[in-house]
């Protein structure tokens, strides 16, 4: 059975970079074997995640990222299960909504800035898609 899983968290270790340079690599090391896809989205400050695979890859790595000190405030926002992968093209795309334009973000939240924590879990996958459709997701493998 397939599922799909989003979270948002914060930011807890720095430099940021190395950070999200570190999951990256982690993610794309381990999810191609583990059947798990799916997009980070980052600002300078939170996490956006979501993650695509079979229900206990998903909710194995979810306990992880819970327990995981680069992470903190994890908040589960949606989780479905699917007929089919959305995110099938990324063992892990990447997103930096620093460098999107703040109209984008406008569209589905109050202010032009990523906080997933005040957004529905709908909005937070409709954000996505409009990535998706604008090409700011890069990664693709």
């Amino acid at each position: 059975m397939l599922v799909r899983l989003l979270y948002a968290s914060r930011v807890q270790q720095e430099p940021l970079c190395e950070v999200i340079q570190n999951i990256l690599h982690t993610a794309r090391e381990h999810n191609p074997d583990h059947g798990i896809t799916g997009i980070l989205c980052h600002s300078d400050r939170v996490f956006m995640q979501v993650l695509e695979g079979g229900r206990d890859a998903i909710n194995h790595l979810y306990g992880k990222i819970l327990r995981d000190p680069r992470h903190s405030d994890v908040t589960l926002l949606h989780y479905e299960e699917i007929s089919e992968r959305r995110y099938a093209g990324w063992t892990m795309g990447q997103a930096n909504l620093c460098k999107i334009n703040p109209s984008i973000l406008l569209k589905y939240s109050a202010l032009p800035e990523l906080n997933p924590h005040c957004m529905s879990g709908k909005m937070s996958l409709a954000l996505i898609e409009e990535l998706i459709a604008t090409a700011a997701i890069i990664g693709r493998t």
